[in-house]
């Protein structure tokens, strides 16, 4: 029967996106693994592979059409032997079954993707109890290739269908069908009032000149998550003074040997290399929230603010622990340039335990940040600034001072520990050499 093909949702945060491009036209044959769509996220602009395999019956949602939700059908794929005349005049497939790929299915299509043979697709199978099992085309075939029960299969496609992943992740002899999904959740709370509509707030400036800037998809999920994360999360605030001319020597001598190789390295690689190695010195700190539970990390995954137009990402260095300053310099420099032209993949901004907003390079002083869950903590970063100081034998004098704060979730780390870890990244950044050792 023909297939539904859905909007997917190509980050967490995606609850609806733009569809930028179709790659095929109706009447196109895909496969499994082809790219069929090109697909303007909160994030970046992603390519959409075909989960199925069928003809292209009809195109239900054009080029360009913004606001597009998550799981809304953009387009209907016909198995052999079906046709148009299969599809409603409203332009669904009646009693169609609906493909998604799965969340974050945004890798590059694959070109030795293996293709099923040519043979019909089994009937639709029923489970013991007489209902019908529902599974796509393709997943079918492959079952009966393996000679798998897709009764035993549990589906990660929309309302539980098994779509090809699951069938070729299956073993023959696959493991006792899934319990029955928990009971539903309760009904989540009342939101409090969430003010002035859009309408009241243009009436109050009635008479004024002013241009409405209308919001995309990265605004009103940085809106969305910021003000959940500010609302929810427990935050309690460190603040620490940190001396860098030590630092700021030692960086002059490192960036004179590294000239050669074109390495320039910059005051907030120390501050990445400081945060990673604090949290290696303090692992109960090197957590994330995970809602029933705190999850402990192993190594340590850093995110860095990058302000683009419009917005702001976190690209994430992974196991900054163990990468040399040069490394993460060139690291760093790849994917500030890559989230600027919003060309990062999923996996590039998401996960990390701790981040790092450094806005020192725009002359503020201090500031405090909002914590970005599930990370545990964020280090905003102030300029370095001459201060008058008073010295290890009581005598005055100047001194490059950076403040820095550090946002906390209180789920996660106490007091205590989080003044233990904001000290080790000053004694760190006051002590670069020993970064090295």
């Amino acid at each position: 029967m023909p297939t539904e093909i859905l909007m997917p949702a190509l980050s967490p945060t995606m609850e609806e996106g733009t569809l930028a491009k179709w790659l095929v036209k109706e009447g196109d044959t895909v496969s499994s693994g082809d790219l069929i769509a090109e697909i303007e996220t909160d994030k970046a602009t992603m390519e959409f592979e075909a989960v199925d395999e069928g003809v292209v019956g009809k195109i239900l949602v054009a080029e360009g059409s913004e606001g597009v939700k998550v799981n809304t059908p953009i387009a209907v794929l016909l198995e052999d032997g079906e046709s148009a005349d299969d599809i409603d005049s409203a332009g669904a497939a009646p009693a169609a079954a609906k493909t998604e790929a799965p969340a974050e299915a945004a890798a590059p299509a694959k070109a030795d993707a293996p293709k099923a043979d040519a043979k019909p697709a089994p009937a639709a199978p029923a489970a013991a109890d007489g209902s019908r099992i529902f599974a796509s085309p393709l997943a079918r075939r492959i079952a009966a290739d393996k000679g798998l029960d897709l009764a035993q299969i549990k589906g990660s496609g929309p309302r539980g269908r098994i779509i090809k992943v699951d069938v070729e992740n299956a073993q023959p002899q696959a493991a006792k069908a899934s319990a029955p999904a928990a009971a539903a959740a309760p009904a989540a709370a009342a939101a409090p009032a969430a003010g002035p509509s859009a309408d009241q707030v243009a009436r109050m400036y009635e008479g004024r000149d002013f241009e409405e800037v209308k919001l995309d998809g990265m605004r009103k999920t940085i809106a969305a998550r910021l003000t959940e994360a500010k609302q929810q999360v427990p935050h309690f605030y460190l603040r620490r003074d940190i001396q860098l001319d030590a630092l700021l020597k030692f960086r002059a001598e490192l960036n004179k040997q590294l000239e050669p190789r074109g390495v320039k390295l910059s005051v907030n690689d120390f501050i990445i290399k400081a945060c990673a190695l604090a949290l290696q010195a303090v692992p109960d700190a090197n957590a994330v929230w995970a809602g029933d539970r705190v999850l402990k990390m192993k190594a340590s995954d850093v995110a860095v603010a990058v302000a683009i137009e419009g917005g702001l990402f976190t690209p994430v260095l992974q196991d900054s622990d163990t990468k040399s300053l040069s490394a993460l310099s060139t690291e760093m420099k790849d994917l500030a340039a890559r989230a600027r032209d919003r060309k990062l993949a999923p996996h590039e901004y998401q996960g990390g335990s701790f981040a790092i907003s450094n806005l020192g390079m725009f002359g503020i002083d201090d500031f405090d940040a909002i914590v970005n869950p599930p990370h545990a903590g964020i280090l905003a970063v102030g300029a370095g600034v001459k201060k008058p100081v008073v010295g290890k034998d009581g005598e005055l004098t100047v001194a490059t001072v950076m403040s820095v704060t550090m946002s906390v979730d209180h789920r996660v780390i106490d007091g205590a520990l989080g003044a233990e870890l904001l000290n080790v990244i000053k004694d760190n950044l006051e002590n670069p050499m020993v970064m090295l050792a």
